[in-house]
């Protein structure tokens, strides 16, 4: 299913792709991907050593680290998965807890998501007069919510194209289990207090976000976001 998403995805990345074209490819991705983490919740149900729940660090730095720990946890949450945001260097050891083909579509998804986030800011002036570094981290922000928006929309709807409420119990029993092994690992755990960003390009971000490609070609194992997003 997933290499089924590559293609698809490579697909509308093609610059000779039409935008309708592309977004119909984009379409279909996105519903693979939300179809296939209800197929394989399904199937752990019935065979629970196919799909154990696992952890991974993910190593994200300098610049906007903060920013693109935020995306992370923004592609993660609606799959299911947790994140703590650890503090290394520069950066954030980010370590996610989930179910094994819920981290393997956070790989895929998240680092798609972050090199479209470094074309998109690229291609967006930062108005005259404001700090560039502000206007980033607030574009930063409109992406990731929209983007985390628009996964929960597409699970939402997988769920629902399966119908039945033991397909809810198995999806809410899985959370479950994976909130426990965060509070297994990290049982002092605290919540971080709220950002406030004063840059104005989260209507831009947010945008940017309704036009993403939901899934990518690599796996975010390999990822060193330090050149992905300027300064």
């Amino acid at each position: 299913m997933l290499a089924k998403v590559r293609k698809l995805l490579a697909k509308a990345e093609d610059p000779a792709c039409t935008p309708q074209e592309s977004a119909a490819f984009t379409a279909k991705a996105t519903e693979l991907i939300a179809r296939y983490g209800v197929d394989r919740a399904l199937l752990a149900a019935r065979d629970p050593a196919s799909d154990p729940v696992g952890d991974r660090v993910v190593e994200v730095v300098a610049p906007y680290a903060r920013d693109k720990a935020g995306l992370l946890a923004a592609v993660a949450d609606p799959l299911r998965c947790r994140c703590v945001r650890r503090r290394h260097g520069s950066g954030f050891a980010m370590h996610l807890f989930g179910f094994t083909s819920d981290l393997e579509r956070v790989d895929v998804l998240f680092t798609s998501l972050l090199v479209q986030a470094a074309h998109g800011l690229a291609a967006t002036a930062v108005p005259p007069g404001e700090h560039p570094a502000a206007f980033r981290r607030s574009w930063l922000a409109g992406f990731a919510q929209v983007v985390g928006a628009r996964l929960r929309d597409a699970e939402a709807s997988a769920v629902a194209d399966v119908g039945g409420p033991s397909v809810a119990l198995v999806l809410a029993d899985r959370s479950d289990r994976v909130q426990r092994r965060v509070a297994e690992v990290y049982p002092r755990l605290r919540s971080a207090a709220p950002r406030r960003l004063a840059g104005t390009g989260f209507r831009s971000g947010a945008a940017a976000g309704h036009r993403a490609e939901l899934g990518g070609r690599g796996a975010v194992g390999d990822v060193r976001p330090a050149g992905g997003i300027g300064r």
